[in-house]
């Protein structure tokens, strides 16, 4: 199943219903804002998650990470998880191998002990994700893991850019900045 853009637009009103609230809050990043995108009511709705595999998959493929470009996807828990994983079963569900990975806010102090779960990244090109960014923090986080653990990060993918300073962030990291959906398109 490719997305479309009658899959995009479907995703887009699943999104603006189910994950954007209007009223003031304070945003991980501290800044206030006017309304809040509560992404996990949109990557874990049962509609919602496969259109975001299937989007994500085809905006990577359009920028030219395609899954012949990418072997594994993932980025700081807790938002990046069910993104990686959406788009691990897209990827699946067209014969493509591209597998997930979960980035540790620090690493265990038991068992492996390990930042990164999954499949080992050591020489792999992975694509960052996050499922909204506001100002990078966490992509950039995942990012430098990453590159610690001896992956290739050929990429950062997010669902919704709030256009608030993340996509500069990214790209003065020197990693392409992809947004699937635009917060102006969600308001």
């Amino acid at each position: 199943m490719k997305s479309n853009d009658t899959q995009r637009q479907r995703l887009i009103a699943l999104v603006r219903d189910l994950a954007v609230i209007e009223g003031e809050v304070t945003l991980a990043s501290g800044l206030v804002s006017d309304h809040y995108v509560d992404m996990r009511r949109a990557t874990l709705h049962h509609e919602a998650a496969p259109l975001i595999g299937h989007v994500m998959l085809d905006m990577l493929e359009e920028a030219g990470f395609g899954a012949s470009e990418i072997d594994s996807v993932g980025g700081l828990t807790m938002g990046a998880d069910p993104v990686a994983t959406a788009i691990m079963h897209a990827a699946a569900s067209r014969g493509l191998d591209v597998d997930a990975f979960v980035v540790r806010k620090a690493a265990k102090g038991h068992g492996m002990q390990r930042r990164i779960e999954g499949p080992e990244i050591v020489g792999r090109k992975v694509v960052i994700l996050e499922d909204t960014s506001t100002t990078g923090g966490s992509p950039l986080e995942a990012l430098a893991a990453a590159r610690e653990a001896g992956a290739e990060v050929v990429a950062v993918a997010v669902v919704v850019d709030r256009k608030t300073g993340a996509k500069e962030k990214i790209e003065d990291a020197g990693v392409p900045y992809l947004a699937a959906l635009s917060i102006d398109e969600l308001r």
